[in-house]
């Protein structure tokens, strides 16, 4: 009668602004309905949690934990408004402090009969606080006890373990009814149901809203036994048991609580979902097919198939179900050209239908087919590595010195690998420069400003490559005199100044799982150390089409270039 705003204050016990923050446009059916049936279920909470405490005798320890237990089912019906007005932080500080003197005094109060029992208690009661302990850290901007993957729900899972272990213990006690024993095993049904919700509500729309009521109303379940407890602590007047029919009732109601929120897990056929999705971060560590055992296999093309990384849109659109992308997958492998796999995109619904299919993300479905042609995608980290490792290894083995009989002080024969695209030369530059990125920056700018291909800027010199080569072979040497000159059999012999101002030169290596670089350890170059230098470059391409350098370096301070052939 007074609209949705008010309907929420009366069902949900929060301001009115809290509903627009949830439904701007007013409340659909759905929602009202269930806004509704929540009032009553709550209602009947309500009544359970008021009832008069149960007459009797308290030691000074029993009232403590009374109070304390009636001081939290007030923060769940009221206080929480106001203490939400404060930070977060004092909120979770409040929390802790509250529940390690509950905590504390189940143990002082509880007749456990069993000292394993009130052990076990105690540890339970110990991870259960410090899940509260690592949310305040949290809150705090502190380091937190743990991160992510086992720490967080293992300290979920404690707070739902102190649940049964305190119910465990009133039913040794003996004070507690087995009413208030069920509302207990009830509540930590309503953690396997809640927990779950609250991972994923994060992905629900705002259409769920009807679900965020529901489980408000089922969450007050653990209220209601913490308010039971309380009243039924004195060890006289305790209530009598259940009869054997209501007995019955309430086991089918604890066994729903159990099994549905599994049954609600179960995703219907035409939508499951596997471990990847395209919004998992594990999603852009694409993994070698030899390091995945195969059930993980689909999953990973799944996340393929769904990533959106880079911003590019995904190969499948994510309204459909793992097992089309699957079928999907399989049929893309069997195609002979790219029309067939746009044809086949297209019918999916894919938003890049054009692209095709990479066959590094369809192996994972059909490494059978794949892999006849492409055999090195079969391989695991290891196998990878071993590869690259001979291959860097064979292409160094086709490289030889120019100048055997010409020893320098140090030196090294080697294959670069440029960049596959337009790769502009190697550098050879003093890497402890404080400009060496700017240095770098300058000497590849003015390499294409020179007929050799030669770029200097200091403390760098960018040497290019004259043909269209994806490596060359590399010989460096150093001296500590001017070599002869000898260039006869070279295309182009260039002598240019460079200075280190850190007593080191050297050429980029290739790195860890790096493209680019010598294939081999390069030396220092500058032997006599930090100073000017003269840098002489040899180049030349075979008949076969591949390409030589010598790069010979000794002490010189004279800044000229020299062009000493052709």
């Amino acid at each position: 009668m007074l609209g949705d705003a008010w309907l929420w204050v009366a069902v949900e016990w929060s301001p009115p602004d809290y509903a627009e923050d949830y439904a701007r446009g007013g409340f659909d059916a759905l929602t009202t309905v269930t806004l509704l049936v929540a009032a009553l279920v709550k209602a009947a909470f309500l009544w359970l949690i008021l009832r008069a405490p149960a007459p009797g005798p308290l030691d000074r320890r029993a009232r403590a934990l009374r109070r304390l237990l009636y001081l939290a089912v007030a923060y769940t019906l009221v206080l929480w408004y106001p203490i939400a007005l404060l930070s977060d932080a004092v909120d979770s500080a409040l929390g802790l402090a509250l529940w390690t003197a509950i905590d504390v005094l189940y143990l002082l109060v509880i007749r456990w009969r069993s000292r394993m029992l009130r052990a076990a208690a105690g540890a339970m009661f110990a991870v259960e606080l410090a899940g509260m302990a690592d949310e305040l850290l949290d809150e705090l901007d502190l380091p937190e006890l743990g991160s992510g993957g086992i720490v967080g729900p293992g300290l979920v899972l404690g707070g739902v373990a102190a649940t049964v272990i305190t119910v465990v213990g009133q039913r040794r006690d003996g004070r507690w009814s087995r009413g208030t024993q069920t509302v207990g095993w009830l509540s930590v049904g309503v953690y396997a149901l809640v927990i779950p919700f609250n991972v994923l509500f994060g992905r629900f729309s705002s259409g769920n809203l009807a679900m965020l009521v529901m489980m408000d109303a089922v969450g007050l379940v653990n209220t209601v036994w913490i308010a039971a407890t309380a009243r039924e602590l004195p060890a006289e007047g305790r209530p009598a048991d259940l009869p054997p029919a209501r007995r019955r009732v309430i086991r089918v109601a604890v066994a729903a609580v159990a099994v549905l929120p599994i049954i609600a897990l179960i995703h219907p056929e035409q939508t499951p979902r596997l471990a990847y999705t395209g919004w998992s971060t594990d999603c852009y560590d694409r993994p070698n097919f030899g390091d995945l055992k195969p059930a993980e296999r689909d999953a990973a093309f799944l996340c393929l198939a769904r990533s959106t990384e880079g911003g590019a849109p995904p190969m499948f659109p994510d309204s459909l179900s793992d097992q089309e992308i699957l079928a999907y997958g399989r049929a893309l492998c069997r195609t002979k050209d790219g029309d067939e796999q746009e044809a086949i995109l297209t019918r999916a619904g894919s938003a890049r239908p054009a692209w095709g299919a990479d066959p590094r993300d369809l192996v994972y479905v059909c490494p059978e087919i794949v892999g006849a042609a492409h055999p090195e995608l079969l391989r695991s980290t290891t196998e990878e590595e071993a590869a690259n490792t001979a291959h860097i290894a064979e292409e160094n083995a086709k490289c030889r010195d120019p100048w055997p009989r010409t020893k320098g002080v140090v030196q090294a024969t080697a294959t670069y690998f440029l960049f596959v695209d337009g790769d502009p030369g190697y550098l050879v530059h003093d890497p402890g420069d404080e400009a060496a990125e700017e240095a770098a920056e300058q000497a590849m700018d003015k390499v294409y400003d020179d007929s050799a291909l030669i770029g200097v800027a200091g403390s760098a010199v960018l040497i290019g490559h004259i043909e269209d080569v994806v490596d060359l072979c590399l010989t460096v040497k150093s001296f500590r005199t001017a070599p002869p000159r000898r260039p006869a059999g070279w295309d182009q012999v260039n002598e240019v100044p460079i200075v280190s101002r850190s007593g080191r030169l050297t050429v980029p290596e290739m790195g860890e799982g790096g493209e680019v670089g010598a294939g081999a350890p390069m030396p220092n170059l500058a032997i006599a150390g930090k100073g000017r230098y003269r840098l002489r470059v040899y180049v030349r391409v075979d008949d076969a089409g591949e390409e030589q350098h010598l790069v010979a370096v000794f002490p010189g301070a004279s800044r000229k270039r020299l062009k000493l052939t052709p």
